[in-house]
């Protein structure tokens, strides 16, 4: 089986080594597929080439290159290409109106608006945290006491006054590891995490929501001063996996759960 495995590996990630990950992903996926890597920029034109599936992995925020990837998705469907994560996805792969959806259903995710008009369904707060809908990577983002973006082009939330941030890791509904960040301060500086059950419980409410039959998926919550989680962030698209962070047995684990779901993907 040929993979088109799409990758920016020079993307200036901070705190993250995109090209690092990437490279010690391929070389074990080069294990058991005929593989060829490309930068997003290339991707759409490829696919002709006759690959079974394009894997997108840490090919940098979307908002960087929108237009080709809108080629992409459209040369993916044109050609019949099967894409890894599947289009499909619910989470920051469609943007992110599903805060909005996630925060009228009720379930924990940090409150989320798109209209200063509905601040009062807010909770209060000193500040909140304002940042563009088609953003990503904190691209964009800005503290205030009174936020007035147009309504509809921006995110609004309480700026939540939380102990640490973790992030929980899964290949299809699989959980693998998750680590967290012991500083708020510092998102990157992460730490391997042994979660309870009601934290994987927590993780794999947005996982079941999600719906996606295969791929990986990375959720991101915050811990509350009162000792809850809220989602801040479902990453379904090109989630950053933070290998170099945790032990060897678990990386090979990760790997071989990708080897394995990326086999059942492709003969679905």
């Amino acid at each position: 089986m040929a993979l088109l495995y799409v990758t920016d590996l020079a993307y200036p990630a901070r705190g993250r080594r995109y090209g690092d990950e990437d490279v010690h992903l391929t070389s074990r996926l080069r294990e058991h597929f005929d593989l060829a890597l490309c930068h997003p920029g290339d991707a759409a034109a490829l696919l002709a080439h006759g690959f079974d599936a394009a894997v997108v992995r840490n090919s940098g925020p979307v908002i960087h290159h929108r237009e080709q990837w809108d080629a992409f998705r459209a040369a993916a469907r044109a050609t019949g290409t099967r894409v890894y994560n599947p289009l499909t996805g619910r989470g920051d792969m469609a943007g992110k109106q599903y805060l909005l959806d996630l925060t009228a259903a009720g379930l924990p995710v940090i409150p989320t608006i798109d209209d200063p008009a509905d601040l009062h369904l807010l909770p209060p707060s000193a500040e909140y945290a304002v940042k563009p809908k088609e953003g990503a990577d904190s691209i964009g983002l800005l503290y205030t006491p009174a936020p007035s973006p147009r309504p509809g082009t921006h995110l609004i939330q309480p700026r939540v006054d939380f102990a640490y941030e973790v992030s929980f890791y899964f290949v299809d509904d699989a959980f693998q590891y998750a680590l967290h960040a012991p500083d708020p301060a510092r998102r990157w500086e992460l730490t391997p995490y042994d979660p309870t059950p009601a934290d994987l419980a927590f993780a794999r409410t947005f996982i079941g929501w999600n719906t996606l039959d295969h791929g990986i998926q990375r959720v991101d919550a915050c811990r509350t001063r009162e000792g809850g989680l809220l989602l801040v962030e479902l990453e379904d698209l090109n989630p950053y996996l933070s290998l170099d962070r945790v032990p060897a047995p678990t990386r090979t684990a990760f790997t071989t759960a990708l080897v394995d779901s990326l086999r059942a993907f492709l003969r679905a």
